[in-house]
């Protein structure tokens, strides 16, 4: 596993003071949220209107689940975040360990449990550690030693290489 230096910001989270990026940021959030749902709603009145176009959408859906599941990682690489948003709650979230934040992570926003699942973008937040311990590394067991060929193995090796060394001088003097 590498080392990653995670970074820390508007620390300690309960006395972050909220700047003007902060409520920028939140109401491009709350603009683009607006503008995904009204996508959603029309793509969803197109499936009713067309069951092929459903089921293909069903079956992408279900096929994208599979290919997450198959994604999972290790509770040593998960990293947990404690995260303030917008709306000065902190939550705890995760994301690879290799991210060295959670907004880099693509948790720029989070639904907050306490607001009622309101949309909330993150203004602070430090790292808490990883999910789990990296296992202890292992160190690769030699292969053994070749067996030592007994006398008898040897001599018969003598044989069969002097018969070959006479075939191979009559094959080249002749």
């Amino acid at each position: 596993m590498r080392e990653v230096e995670y970074r820390s910001s508007g620390v300690p989270l309960e006395e972050y003071e909220l700047t003007r990026r902060d409520h920028r940021r939140q109401k491009q959030s709350e603009e683009s949220s607006v503008s995904i749902r009204r996508q959603v709603e029309e793509d969803n009145a197109k499936c009713l209107a067309d069951p092929a176009m459903a089921e293909r959408r069903r079956q992408a859906f279900e096929n994208v689940a599979k290919l997450i599941q198959s994604f999972k990682k290790a509770d040593h690489e998960i990293m947990r975040w404690r995260v303030r948003l917008y709306c000065g709650h902190i939550i705890e979230t995760e994301a690879h360990y290799t991210y060295t934040d959670p907004i880099d992570a693509g948790g720029s926003r989070k639904q907050c449990p306490e607001c009622g699942g309101a949309w909330q973008t993150l203004v602070a937040f430090e790292p808490i550690g990883l999910r789990g311990e990296p296992p202890e590394p292992t160190v690769p067991t030699p292969p053994p030693p070749p067996k030592k060929p007994t006398r008898a193995e040897l001599e018969r090796r003598v044989k069969t290489l002097e018969k070959e060394n006479e075939r191979l001088r009559a094959k080249f003097s002749g």
